[in-house]
């Protein structure tokens, strides 16, 4: 439908159309059916709250839907079956859209189908697997009409998560699924290829909707190109592994169809197939026994600090590399290289890290933003990250491009930070985000954003637990200047299983803290704390002093109740964050001391 609707000119909502001009929507419908389908699709794939509100039409949906059911109908003339057809909602940001709202947003749309007495409903289009089990569960509960449930793969022969299509097929079968197929993303190459690892099944029928061929780009226009013959053959193909129910997704037309109805017109389906055993087998070549013990568990066990010192935003490592080096002599666990904090350039902090640990010793934590890298970048960096052996990373959205050097550059956020943190793990289960196995298992430890400077706290733990969800193993928070605060945190995250990096960043003028309680979104400092900063005018060692000081009164009310202390280097004043890393080592030292002399 879409296809047709495109080639002739259409570029906007197409299931608006069954309202503003539902006779070329009903043309459509019929020139599928004079090509032979026994079977069309009304014209509803996003005709739902949430992608009709794109367009101003949520007002709409059930009307939009009515008006599809009756001119499906209208053609069909009792010369096809008509479906319902709901399209999925997830594609690669499977955080944008909870199951709760995904639910609420298809009983919507499928009661008003069913209302409309459509002959089955058709679930296509869906890359995620919890949702398609979701939505299927729903309509299998609502009604007894035949339901065709079709996914999309990444890859041929392997679901998004990295379940294996026959074990996808099966898990739709046991919810009630009539047909269980592939629709979009792929031609009939792969298709085929996926569907040789898949046995006939028992309790429902298999179906398959091809693209016409990859799309390519002419004069801005989206173009499908593959000749009618080859779905011919296609179609005989596909008969061979035991479809059932053949049809055409994106790029095929009327005369596509025509000539796979023709191809198979004569034929009786398979009942029985011989099936090829799946390669895709995760092999681990990758020796892990030199990996250091992930952050986590360092601090569960002991006192443990780790410092951010950012790279430089100019070329030369000299004093980068000093700083590295004297925090790595002071004992700290790690140090955290930020990735163009404040959306602005630096040297790659992949690089910072690599320099640093080979010149230094020093155990480097890389922080990996949202905003640079779409999702085949992210997941080109994290095999470069495990293939250097890096195994500590950082996962956060980043600061959009807007507050930096270059407020016109483009923030990517193809996927958020709750949607990097499991992606990470998925690949130390050795899969991609597509579903397609690696190779090898990385080891990632992976750390998460945590910012308490907000109006309620109890909230922001929520995002936490959600972040625990996603598979973060600890959590790192931004910098705090309350002594209150420190409290109120440790009372609000004591019951959380991740443990937790207190932040504390030194102050360094009365500028930089007017800068941080004025400019930084959430962090407000104490009128003492401001006035102190002030009374130290132009005196750098002062203001030194004192902004060290008030980071040690910070330390010692954070070091009886949290475990890891996160230091945050400023402006690459990296002696700073080396007095108070000794500050924290020695009392330390002292503590055990004063057991000891207790024992």
């Amino acid at each position: 439908m879409g296809t047709m609707l495109y080639s002739h000119g259409v570029d906007r909502c197409f299931e608006e159309l069954n309202i503003s001009k539902p006779d070329d929507v009903q043309r459509v419908h019929e020139a599928y059916i004079s090509a032979g389908a026994d079977l069309i699709q009304t014209n509803t794939y996003g005709a739902n709250d949430i992608k009709l509100s794109r367009y101003g039409l949520e007002d709409d949906i059930r009307q939009i839907n009515k008006q599809a059911v009756s001119i499906a109908k209208k053609a069909a003339a009792n010369r096809a079956y008509v479906f319902g057809t709901i399209g999925g909602v997830r594609s690669f940001k499977k955080s944008a859209h909870s199951n709760d709202e995904i639910k609420r947003n298809f009983r919507e749309q499928l009661f008003i189908l069913l209302n409309e007495d459509v002959d089955g409903i058709l679930l296509e289009t869906y890359y995620d697997l919890e949702e398609m089990k979701a939505v299927l569960q729903i309509a299998r509960k609502e009604t007894t009409k035949p339901i065709i449930a079709n996914v999309s793969l990444h890859e041929a022969g392997v679901l998004q998560d990295g379940t294996s299509l026959k074990d996808g097929f099966l898990t739709l079968e046991d919810l009630g699924a009539n047909v269980v197929g592939l629709n979009c993303r792929l031609g009939p190459y792969h298709m085929i290829q996926s569907l040789e690892e898949v046995p006939i099944p028992t309790e429902s029928y298999l179906s398959v909707f091809p693209n016409s061929s990859l799309p390519a780009m002419n004069e801005g226009r989206l173009v499908y190109e593959s000749d009618e013959s080859y779905f011919r053959e296609s179609a005989l193909k596909f008969r061979e592994q035991g479809v059932r129910l053949i049809g055409g997704c994106c790029g095929t037309t009327p005369n596509h169809i025509k000539a796979m109805s023709e191809a198979v017109a004569d034929l009786a389906p398979i009942t029985d197939k011989q099936v090829r055993v799946p390669n895709n087998v995760i092999t681990v070549s990758s020796d892990h026994s030199d990996d250091l013990p992930p952050l986590q568990d360092v601090v569960k066990q002991k006192r443990s600090v780790i410092v951010e010192l950012d790279p430089p935003k100019k070329l030369g490592m000299t004093k980068f590399l000093d700083g590295a080096q004297a925090l790595h002599d002071a004992g700290i666990d790690a140090l955290t290289l930020a990735d163009n904090s404040l959306a602005s350039p630096r040297v790659s902090n992949l690089a910072a890290g690599i320099l640093a640990k080979e010149k230094t010793g020093a155990r480097t934590l890389i922080h990996i933003t949202c905003r640079d890298r779409n999702l085949i970048g992210l997941q080109s960096h994290l095999m470069g990250l495990h293939s250097l052996g890096m195994q500590d990373v950082l996962a956060i959205t980043g600061d959009p491009s807007k507050i930096g050097d270059f407020p016109g550059a483009t923030s990517v956020y193809d996927v958020s930070s709750f949607d990097l943190i499991s992606l990470i793990k998925q690949f130390n289960e050795g899969v991609s985000y597509s579903g397609k196995p690696l190779g090898d298992k990385t080891n990632f430890s992976v750390a998460a954003a945590f910012n308490p400077n907000v109006r309620h706290l109890d909230k922001a733990v929520v995002r936490l637990e959600k972040k625990i969800a996603h598979g973060a193993d600890y959590f790192i928070s931004q910098p705090l200047y309350s002594n209150q605060q420190i409290i109120d945190v440790y009372e609000e995250t004591r019951n959380l299983k991740a443990p937790i990096y207190i932040g504390i960043m030194p102050l360094t003028s009365s500028r930089n803290a007017e800068f941080i309680h004025n400019e930084i979104p959430g962090i407000k400092l104490s009128e003492s704390i401001r006035e102190t900063m002030a009374a130290a005018g132009t005196d750098k060692e002062q203001a030194r002093l004192e902004g060290l000081a008030i980071a040690k009164d910070l330390i010692d009310t954070a070091f009886d109740l949290f475990n890891g202390i996160y230091l945050i280097t400023p402006f690459l004043q990296y002696d700073l964050t080396v007095e108070l890393t000794n500050y924290i080592h020695e009392k330390e030292k002292q503590r055990a001391e004063r057991k000891i002399t207790h024992v």
